[in-house]
């Protein structure tokens, strides 16, 4: 069959599947036949020791051989492999139904470039999903997911999608394991593809064994992605909120304690203030610097808010504001000496005199953050350009 002709690849990842993935693949040739798509149907094999393999060939599937061990190795792989202009892909353990595919080949047909299954829609059979998974684990990643990425998926880890060969091929995807689940997700909604979803029905797996999936392990992955793909919710919303706390914290004090009630805040709260403003500022700097790297390397799309922010405080313009703050902070610590004069150098109250250091040792380390940081900007901005005249 030649890949003018396949509208539809069915794929299908496999590690030890002997049980089900037959089931799998005469549900997939019935939708075929039935439905008149022209399509394949491919196994991606993990390495399977109990004749899976053989028994797809038997069956008239395509076997990929994927010697790299992962659900997300084995997906690229036969993704790399399909010939269909379409795939559908789904897990080879019989939970999704492949003789009822109709609903996401409709949506890729009317244009949609990702369609995602959604079980809590579709329904999900009882004793097909953990409590943990169905109550707590995927809620909460689907939610932070359209939080941190505003898509419009309300179920993140479906395993049944379906979705443009091409278009996911652009993706550039790369995570072998289970978190490879949130990357298509993730960053088909970056680039801005095209989502749709559809109910799905999830039954209980026709597996003798445990399942690969690993409760905690590969939610943590999961959520570690999520984080990692997304600067604001990881370091520049945190960060903001440190850096502006401690700041007013640190002016609330300048003049004096602070009472709330019977709670007294002074000196030792300024110190901590002082401590937050700067992890702050440095989480503010980390987000910049992620974001910069990631639309340089092409792991995140370009921002014209971080052109104009780059346009605004130009590295030139950074590095006067780095001085700044130091000078500044020098002041302060000059007034500071100036005070011990006044006691003949003598002994000193160190509440009084810490009101003053306690800043100044804030707005040199502020100042020296902010040389550092525009300084590196100007590294990369270097590398950039040499990267992007070689292409």
């Amino acid at each position: 069959m030649s890949a003018s002709t396949v509208e539809l690849t069915i794929l299908m990842p496999c590690l030890n599947e002997a049980l089900t993935v037959g089931r799998c693949i005469e549900k997939a040739k019935a939708f075929l036949q039935r439905s008149g798509v022209i399509g394949e149907v491919v196994i991606a094999d993990n390495g399977s020791t109990d004749g899976s393999q053989a028994l797809a060939q038997q069956l008239g599937a395509r076997v990929v051989d994927v010697p790299v061990r992962g659900y997300g190795a084995a997906l690229i792989a036969g993704i790399n492999a399909a010939e269909g202009q379409y795939v559908v892909m789904g897990d080879s353990d019989d939970s999704y139904d492949f003789s009822r595919l109709d609903r996401f080949v409709s949506e890729l047909r009317r244009g949609a470039q990702l369609v995602m299954g959604n079980r809590f829609e579709g329904g999900i059979a009882p004793g097909a999903m953990p409590a943990l998974h169905r109550y707590l684990g995927n809620p909460v990643l689907s939610f932070l997911g359209r939080l941190f990425f505003r898509t419009p998926v309300q179920d993140f880890h479906c395993g049944l999608r379906g979705f443009s060969r091409d278009a996911v091929r652009s993706l550039d995807l790369s995570c072998s394991g289970m978190e490879f689940a949130s990357e298509m997700v993730v960053k088909a909604s970056l680039k801005g593809l095209r989502i749709a979803e559809v109910p799905t029905t999830l039954s209980p797996d026709g597996r003798d064994r445990p399942p690969h999936l690993r409760s905690w392990p590969d939610g943590w992955r999961h959520l570690k992605f999520l984080l990692l793909l997304s600067p604001r919710w990881l370091f520049l919303y945190p960060g903001f909120l440190l850096l502006l706390s401690g700041v007013l914290l640190q002016s609330m004090l300048f003049t004096g304690p602070v009472w709330i009630g019977d709670i007294g805040l002074d000196i030792h709260t300024m110190m901590f203030a002082a401590g937050g403003s700067i992890i702050g500022f440095q989480m503010l700097s980390f987000a910049l610097f992620t974001k910069v790297l990631g639309i340089t390397w092409g792991i995140l799309p370009a921002d014209s808010r971080v052109d104009r922010f780059l346009r605004v405080v130009s590295i030139d313009r950074g590095l006067l504001i780095g001085t700044g703050l130091i000078a500044l902070a020098i002041w302060a610590a000059v007034y500071s000496v100036l005070l011990w004069e006044q006691s003949a150098f003598g002994p000193l109250d160190p509440v009084e005199v810490m009101r003053f250091v306690i800043p100044s040792v804030s707005l040199f380390v502020l100042g020296s953050q902010t040389l550092l940081s525009f300084a590196f900007l100007g590294v990369i901005g270097v590398g950039a350009q040499a990267k992007a005249r070689t292409r």
